[in-house]
């Protein structure tokens, strides 16, 4: 029952049939599987996609293009394929007329793919209109149509070839045109379109081809084969660089930085207000008419209405940054499901060549699908390193820029407790810290996913075995929390050094002529020594605790693919390390080396900036200059014909 009932007319063809489709030499799918499944795949998966993508069009609009040849062909085509397939359609009921009923799956089938056809087609003008040039959604759509209809393809052939040879001619001819005009389509979708009116990359010189390069040159990254072609011939120079695109420059990040860290501040700012204490004479004018007495009052206390939280940082950045960085985390949960792929489909090819009475395509599929985890792997892994360099790039600039803006802004006495060399390890420092973190944090929640499920693919290959690798991995936790408390702790020694060794450079220096009057060049050097060697020691020891770390956590998984092999030989006499438990259990220790190794490291990057964060954290919640002191008006009568130079009344 279920779906067998939709290819069920006099004849019964079943859904799904083994001897069929896997136990033979020459395998094929069943009419009913090929008839229903294979169409639907591609329409569920648009049908799914259009209202978050419509929503994501909706919201990020970037113009309008003008129609081209490529959208005309596009959209000409679209029609095709609902013509085509609603074709299917009324000859269906036509032959229902003359009296031959076919299966239901005859009527759904072309309905719902003419359907999506018409919202394909749809798509194509949407995304023209909103300024996308290269659509990534359809692409993907017209390659899983065309890899359903893959196995129609050839299975039409064989019936052909056959003795029955072809029995139906009219459905023959129409997929064979379906599946042409879907060929085109994916190749057309792999190229570009126009560039969207009044589109700001016209005006660049040397504009950066990412914004304008298809989504297949996007994911594969060949629009950037030029620079590197260019750099192989000969060294690069600046007319070579291209320009910074509008959504990574600082003068657009920036401000959304700013903007939410200001929301923030106004949400925690602390409220007060004045009590005062009623003097006990009264003064008024006799004289003066209709006097009315007034109190008079002197403040005493300063009252704290509500308190507040300190202003967050953090969540300023997640708000600016989170929406771009969450599509990293969603390719990093593919990147790290695929991995586990590969050792699964080890242990099926294992299986085949031990099966000497398997069919020898069987082989071939499993190397097929080998090769085709990896290499889908590999697209996935590549675009979310891409996400988080760009987040990490985004967040230092705007960091940076924020810095600087509070730096032209705070208060004489709030300027008092932060130097110029502490600022200036705001902008270089700290803010690096975050832009290193960007790399790796998703392994904070990642690592911890890939130890288990390889623990669990483990425990299906080893059994309780892997309880022993276990007790290594736990034994390790309390030697990683260790060194992960110690290292924050040289952080904050260091940055503290740090900041002193600048703050007394930029004395000497500022008071250079004082110090050389009276012969203290050998003084101060000493004291800019001392605490050199101060940070040095600091630096030495967070060095020794580092190599600590990484030898502990290099060693970790050969201990605890040592430690379950031994125990799982030596439990039971029937246990034995033949090649699938060998190979499959090294592949899976392969696949826990990285995380162990990746952990101890991304908990220090951690830490590190942590500390940077607080750091920051206190320099932008300084006060500022009240902007009501500074009056910017022209003075009357005067004409300024210096550029640059603006003139300002300060209130007294």
């Amino acid at each position: 029952m279920g779906i067998d009932v939709l290819c069920r007319s006099n004849v019964t063809d079943p859904f799904w049939d083994w001897n069929l489709t896997w136990h033979k030499d020459n395998p094929d799918l069943t009419s009913c599987f090929q008839n229903t499944i294979l169409v639907w795949i591609p329409c569920i998966y648009l049908w799914i996609c259009f209202p978050f993508y419509s929503l994501y069009l909706h919201r990020h609009d970037k113009g309008y293009i003008r129609m081209s040849h490529l959208n005309r062909a596009k959209t000409a085509l679209g029609f095709l394929l609902w013509i085509v397939c609603w074709a299917d359609l009324f000859y269906t009921f036509w032959e229902r007329s003359r009296g031959v009923f076919q299966p239901s799956a005859f009527i759904i089938s072309p309905a719902v793919l003419g359907l999506t056809m018409l919202l394909a087609t749809f798509l194509i003008q949407y995304e023209r209109t909103n300024g996308v040039q290269s659509s990534g959604l359809l692409l993907v759509f017209w390659l899983i149509a065309l890899l359903c209809g893959i196995i129609p393809f050839r299975s039409k052939i064989l019936h052909a070839l056959g003795e029955g040879g072809v029995t139906d001619v009219f459905r023959f001819a129409t997929f064979y045109i379906y599946f042409t005009l879907v060929l085109i389509q994916l190749i057309l979708s792999c190229f570009p379109d126009k560039q969207p009116l009044f589109s700001e990359t016209e005006k660049e010189v040397h504009p950066c081809p990412e914004g304008n390069a298809s989504f297949l040159s996007r994911i594969t990254f060949w629009w950037i084969t030029r620079m590197m072609s260019n750099g192989y011939k000969r060294p690069l120079e600046d007319k070579d660089m291209w320009s910074l695109s509008k959504e990574n420059a600082s003068v657009n990040i920036t401000p959304h930085l700013i903007r939410q860290w200001q929301k923030q501040c106004a949400k925690t700012k602390k409220l007060h207000h004045v009590v005062y204490a009623p003097s006990p004479q009264k003064s008024s004018k006799p004289n003066a008419p209709n006097s009315v007495p007034i109190e008079e009052g002197e403040a005493l206390i300063e009252k704290q209405t509500s308190k507040g939280k300190e202003p967050s940082l953090l969540i300023a950045l997640c708000k600016t940054f989170g929406s771009y960085f969450l599509t990293s985390s969603i390719l990093k949960i593919v990147h790290d499901v695929l991995m586990f792929v590969g050792p699964e489909i080890l242990k099926l090819l294992i299986n085949f060549v031990n099966n000497k009475n398997a069919p020898k395509w069987q082989g071939f599929f499993y190397t097929s699908l080998l090769f085709a985890a990896a290499c889908l792997q590999t697209l996935v892994l590549n675009q979310y390193f891409h996400i988080c360099f760009v987040s990490g790039m985004r967040i230092r600039t705007a960091i940076v820029g924020a810095v600087y803006r509070k730096a032209l802004v705070i208060t004489n006495a709030a300027r008092r407790s932060s130097t110029v060399g502490e600022i200036v390890n705001l902008m270089s420092v700290d803010a690096q810290r975050f832009m290193d973190l960007m790399t790796y944090i998703n392994m904070i929640w990642s690592a911890p996913l890939q130890v288990i499920l390889a623990l669990y693919f483990l425990w299906q290959t080893l059994g309780p075995s892997v309880l022993a690798g276990v007790a290594v991995m736990v034994l390790l936790v309390p030697v990683n929390a260790f060194l992960a408390m110690k290292t924050k702790n040289y952080q904050v020694a260091q940055m503290k050094s740090k900041d002193n060794r600048i703050k007394l450079m930029n004395e000497i220096l500022n008071g250079i002529k004082v110090l050389k009057l009276y012969a203290w060049e050998l003084a101060f050097k000493d004291r800019v020594l001392g605490i050199r060697e101060e940070e040095l020691k600091v630096l030495k020891k967070a060095a020794y605790l580092a190599a600590v770390g990484t030898f502990t956590w290099v060693c970790a998984p050969f201990l605890v693919a040592l430690s379950t092999f031994t125990v799982y030989v030596l439990i039971d006499d029937k246990n034995v390390l033949d090649a699938q438990t060998a190979f499959v259990s090294l592949a899976l220790f392969n696949i826990l080396r990285f995380p162990l190794n990746m952990l101890p490291m991304v908990i220090s990057s951690m830490v590190q900036a942590s500390v940077s964060l607080k750091r920051l954290q206190a320099f932008l919640s300084h006060e500022e200059l009240d902007p009501e002191n500074v009056i910017r008006n022209s003075i009357k009568g005067y004409i300024n014909k210096s550029p640059g130079i603006a003139s300002l009344n300060v209130r007294k």
